[in-house]
Formats: C-alpha cells, sequence, structure tokens
C-alpha cells in the first residue's frame, strides 16, 4: 500500500478527481483496517515520537494502563500515564534512549493484583529513529500459572523430604526432652553451688528443644493431606475473633487497627480451624513488617461469585524478588522464621478453591489479597404443567 501511495503522489496533478476519490477511499479503508487490528489486540501498543509526545494507542493500552487527561495534545506520554513507577521509568529509559524488553511492574488496582511487562523498542523507518513503540502485555495470569507449578513442586519435594526426616526430629526431640526433666529431677535432689547454673543452661536447651519441636509440627502439617470440613461460616466473626486475640501484640507494637468490612459479604464455605491460621498468619506477617508501629488494614468485598479478603500494612515491603519467592517452602525474610507460615497459608486458600496474591513496594507497605468463590446456593427451577401452548 505505501508503495502504491507513493506511486500515486507522482502522478497525482495526472489523476482526475474520481481517480483521487478512489485512492483517499482506499486509503481511509487500510486505515480503518489497522485500527481494527490495533483495537483487536489483547496487548496495549502505544506509540509515541522523537520528544516523547503520544501520537496514537489502541484501546487494550488504555484498559491496561488508564491515562490521564492531557492538558494539551504536545503531553508527554509520562505525564500521560496514570501509574507513577511506570511513567517515571518510561520517562528515563526515553531520555536515556534506551531499548528494553519485558520490564515487569506489579500494580494493585481496585484490589486487583496485575502484572504487566513493559518494552519500550525504537520505531524505525527507512533506516532512522522516528520515535518510540510501547509495547503492555498483561502477564498476571502467566505468572500465577508459574507460581503455582512452582508452589506445587516446592510442595511436592517438601512432601518428600520432610515427612520422614520429621518424624525422624520427633523421636530424638522426644527423648531429648524427657531426659532433661530427669536430669532436673537429680539437680532439684543435689544440694550442689553449681546445680543453679546448670538449671539455666537445662532452660536454655529446654527452649530449644520447644522451637525445634514447633518446626517439626508445622513441617508435619505442610505434607500431611488436610481434612478440609467446610460449614456455613460468617468471615467477618472469624476476622473479630483473629483480631481480638492478636490485640495486644497491635497495641504494644503501636499499630492501628482499621477494620473496612463490607457488610453485604455472604455466610461462606470454610473450615474455620484452618481458615484461622490463614488470619493469623497474615495478621502476624503484617505486624513483623512493621518494627516502628503503623497501620494494618483488614477489608473484604463482595463481588457477587466471590469474596475480596485483603490484608494490608504500611510496613517496609518487599521487593519484587521477595515477592515470587514468598509462598515457597522454606524461604522467609526473619531471621527466626521457619518458612512455612505463607506456605501453609497458600496451601489452605487453595484446598479451599480460592486464590492469593500479594502487591508490594519497599519502604510503603503490603498487601495480600485472598480471593474466595462464593458458595452457589441451591437453584429451583421453573415448574411445568406439560402444556406447550
Amino acid at each position: 500500500m505505501r508503495k502504491f501511495v507513493e506511486r500515486a503522489l507522482h502522478k497525482l496533478s495526472k489523476l482526475d478527481l474520481d481517480q483521487i476519490r478512489n485512492i483517499l477511499g482506499d486509503l481511509a479503508r487500510e486505515n480503518e483496517r489497522l485500527e481494527v487490528v490495533l483495537d483487536s489486540m489483547n496487548d496495549g501498543v502505544f506509540v509515541v515520537d522523537t520528544d516523547g509526545v503520544l501520537i496514537m494507542n489502541n484501546k487494550a493500552g488504555e484498559r491496561l494502563l488508564p491515562l490521564k487527561s492531557a492538558e494539551t495534545d504536545s503531553s508527554r506520554i509520562w505525564n500521560v500515564i496514570g501509574d507513577k513507577q511506570i511513567a517515571a521509568f518510561i520517562e528515563k529509559t526515553l531520555q536515556d534512549q534506551e531499548s528494553l524488553r519485558d520490564r515487569e511492574f506489579t500494580l494493585d488496582a481496585s484490589g486487583s493484583v496485575r502484572v504487566l511487562s513493559v518494552s519500550v523498542l525504537p520505531l524505525v523507518q527507512k533506516g532512522k529513529i522516528e520515535g518510540t513503540l510501547l509495547h503492555v502485555e498483561d502477564v498476571s495470569e502467566k505468572r500465577a500459572r508459574e507460581a503455582r507449578l512452582r508452589r506445587a513442586e516446592s510442595l511436592a519435594s517438601l512432601t518428600t523430604l520432610a515427612a520422614g526426616v520429621a518424624h525422624e526430629i520427633k523421636n530424638p526431640l522426644g527423648s531429648i526432652g524427657i531426659h532433661l526433666q530427669l536430669v532436673n529431677k537429680v539437680l532439684d535432689a543435689s544440694e550442689s553451688s553449681e546445680a543453679e547454673s546448670l538449671r539455666e543452661y537445662l532452660e536454655v536447651i529446654a527452649e530449644e528443644v520447644d522451637r525445634l519441636n514447633s518446626i517439626v509440627v508445622d513441617f508435619l502439617f505442610a505434607v500431611r493431606p488436610m481434612d478440609i470440613q467446610l460449614q456455613d461460616s460468617d468471615l467477618h466473626e472469624l476476622i473479630q475473633e483473629m483480631v481480638d486475640f492478636v490485640g495486644y501484640e497491635l497495641d504494644a507494637a503501636d499499630i492501628e487497627l482499621v477494620l473496612d468490612l463490607d457488610e453485604t459479604v455472604p455466610a461462606m464455605r470454610l473450615d474455620e480451624k484452618y481458615f484461622k491460621q490463614v488470619l493469623i498468619n497474615l495478621i502476624k506477617n503484617a505486624i513483623h513488617a512493621m518494627p516502628d508501629g503503623g497501620e494494618l488494614r483488614i477489608s473484604t468485598e463482595n463481588r457477587s461469585d466471590e469474596v475480596l479478603l485483603r490484608v494490608r500494612d504500611t510496613g517496609i515491603g518487599m521487593s519484587s524478588d521477595v515477592i515470587h519467592k514468598i509462598f515457597e517452602p522454606y524461604y522467609t525474610t526473619r531471621d527466626d522464621g521457619s518458612g512455612i507460615g505463607l506456605t501453609l497459608v497458600y496451601k489452605i486458600i487453595r484446598e479451599h478453591m480460592g486464590d492469593i496474591a500479594v502487591a508490594s513496594e519497599e519502604g510503603k507497605g503490603s498487601t495480600f489479597t485472598v480471593c474466595l468463590p462464593v458458595p452457589q446456593r441451591e437453584q429451583h427451577l421453573i415448574g411445568w404443567n406439560g402444556d406447550t401452548t
């Protein structure tokens, strides 16, 4: 089409009105076809000129990256894109005249966590750079599948390894605990001046034995099949119960609790014993993320066929590398952590046919979003008396 237009332009003075009208009609149809192709794409496409001014974009681009209304037609693209992190990345990349592919950003918009892959590519025409092409792809589901696969593989490895090792460790731990009690009895009957100092050492050993035993119990809990017993439960009552349980810890850590619970959330099918463990793990994870105090916000939202539970903190946040590993067994950012807590959270939620995602930014806090299906109540069919008239 381009060569055809170039030939037509050379002969423009020799063409009559009908021929010019036909050429313009062909151009209009070709342009419309290109617009349809762009708007039919699932990926976002943005085209900017050499000054960074937005020339055009498709509908998917507006859906993935909502644009702010431009004050003038000459607004540069980083002033038009609503997300500050992506806008800053694009501004720096364009000003440095770099070409970058597949830079990923995690967005938490309206409680829905999305992962976008952004590429900045040169727009070349006849060997000369005429502008920049921005390609935006929603890789949320792809990354979620990869994460689920990694977690499934990790849990399988955990099952094979920990099931045998934990039992082997638990038996000697029990024996050590019994012999510690026997030694304490001997010390109680002794009048030695060194008995008291020895008893202090034994207390330290006993504490460490209890800690190791707790870790082993967590491992065994993680690898054993869960006997989930679902029943109609009030999610808000469970939240309130767990919040009351950790109320003292929140006060001691100077953390303000904010509850934003949607009253339209229906009764949910939950195993209350297991789901309480989900709540307590997420809440305690938030407390540890705010060593200098902050705000813990727990909210729910009814979305007709699903309910969202969000636990948001204003703590230290996480890097993208940590986010990708946070649900994997043994992975922990705490010196005293076992790396099992969030793995159990993930496993319990999956047993409830739900899913969990996390959005975080270093220095600004994290949001864990649990998505649970709303129970489908019994549907009654319209009666029929056999009359077809």
